[in-house]
């Protein structure tokens, strides 16, 4: 059906449908990793759990949507990134409508904390670096920079529909709704998605004729994602890499997409407002981080950076005095949308300039496990924190201040431009 699809599309070359279906694994998956925000709330009044208790259990879920990154980038190499997006997604689909059955807090910690963490891990930028990749040689960057805004469509397309649902019906219709649709996008991925160019008769997107991807290693994913990470921390890059990103998870989903729907909440604004407000974020970030991913191929990637993490930072900064006044809130979501995950195709193209195409896809993993810690230090550090002083005002202050040494940190990565030998740290 694919290979024949690919001869009925003509001059339309099958790597663009390829990114459309990765593009909708991308948003259910997303979907499905940022439902927790919605059910804070429903779930301390159906439930009787605290606070802190239900954002430890979002901890476990995002630290661990970041740790399966580089396992996931091996998987795909040894097993195929066909086999390991639908192995995903039917976990997803199973385990959040089991969780409609729930009724203790150690159920909550393994559905939505470790089961969904490590199949929407398999799920995340990760795969869009091992698609671009395998895909394309051509647009690297914009096509990065659209899958990467997948996980912000996901939030326009899921929140607001899914917080009028818990208005109406609570949040256990949500669970389905959710397990649905990642069924949905798993028989679609099981339709259209090849394995590679080569099945359905084709080259990468752009390649000059002859001009074959490097060979997968046929090797333990285990073994490899070790191997990989055993000589990247030994480039000075990396750690370079790796924190910069950890504060980009830590001011971003770990914090504003885990929490700002209570916030509002707090605010005494309905939790529709919050999702709503998240949804235009979701707006403005497809247009940002499309954006940037046409940047990242003509400008310094270094500089994009340096300029994300600091308007990221005055964002934070201005969002406790915005007074959660809709004008307020409307300028937060602009400023701060733009570049909520901007950052992921400079960053990607870093990656690749200093480890080589073979090993960056699994150095990248290694680099979203850092962001995803970052979310888990986020999502738990900040309910802990509304549960002790009563708001989130401190919490946006110290992600402020974290993007701003962010900011400098990452003028100084990969200034030669090229693959970079291993140095001390």
């Amino acid at each position: 059906m694919r290979a024949s699809l690919a001869g009925k599309l003509g001059r339309l070359h099958y790597s663009w449908v390829v990114m459309a279906v990765i593009f909708l694994c991308l948003l259910a998956a997303a979907g499905v990793r940022a439902t927790p925000g919605v059910l804070i709330v429903p779930w301390q009044q159906s439930l009787g759990w605290d606070r802190a208790v239900i954002s430890l259990a979002i901890a476990i879920n995002v630290f661990l949507y970041g740790l399966m990154g580089p396992f996931a980038a091996a998987c795909m190499q040894r097993f195929g990134i066909r086999r390991t997006v639908l192995s995903a997604l039917a976990l997803l689909a199973v385990v959040v409508a089991a969780s409609t059955r729930m009724s203790a807090t150690w159920q909550l910690m393994l559905g939505w904390g470790v089961l969904v963490g490590t199949g929407s891990g398999f799920i995340a930028v990760v795969l869009a670096a091992a698609v671009v990749n395998r895909w394309f040689s051509q647009r690297r960057g914009l096509v990065m920079g659209i899958l990467t805004a997948s996980t912000a469509t996901g939030q326009l397309v899921f929140l607001p529909l899914l917080a009028a649902v818990v208005e109406h019906g609570g949040w256990r219709p949500v669970a389905l709704i959710v397990s649905g649709v990642a069924a949905a996008v798993a028989l679609l991925a099981l339709l259209l998605l090849p394995e590679s160019p080569r099945e359905v008769g084709q080259r990468p997107y752009g390649a000059a004729p002859g001009e074959e991807p490097p060979a997968e290693p046929q090797v333990n994913p285990l073994l490899r994602a070790l191997r990989v990470l055993g000589q990247a921390v030994r480039v000075r890059d990396f750690w370079l890499l790796f924190f910069s990103f950890f504060v980009c998870g830590l001011s971003s989903s770990g914090l504003i997409g885990t929490h700002l729907i209570s916030a509002c909440i707090d605010a005494g604004l309905p939790a529709t407002s919050g999702a709503r407000l998240l949804a235009m974020m979701g707006v403005f970030d497809l247009i940002g981080t499309t954006a940037s991913g046409w940047l990242s191929d003509r400008y310094d990637n270094r500089l994009l950076l340096f300029f994300y993490y600091g308007l990221r930072g005055l964002a934070l900064l201005y969002l406790p005095y915005s007074g959660y006044a809709p004008l307020g809130l409307f300028l937060f979501a602009v400023f701060y949308g733009l570049d909520w995950i901007a950052t992921v195709p400079p960053t990607v193209r870093l990656t690749n300039q200093v480890f080589g195409v073979q090993d960056a896809p699994v150095v990248f993993g290694w680099v979203v496990a850092g962001h995803q810690l970052g979310a888990a230090v986020a999502a738990y550090g900040a309910g802990l924190l509304r549960e002790t002083l009563g708001s989130y005002t401190s919490a946006y202050f110290t992600a402020g201040a974290f993007c701003v040494i962010a900011a400098l940190m990452v003028t100084s990565i990969a200034r030669r431009g090229q693959v970079a030998e291993p140095q001390p740290a």
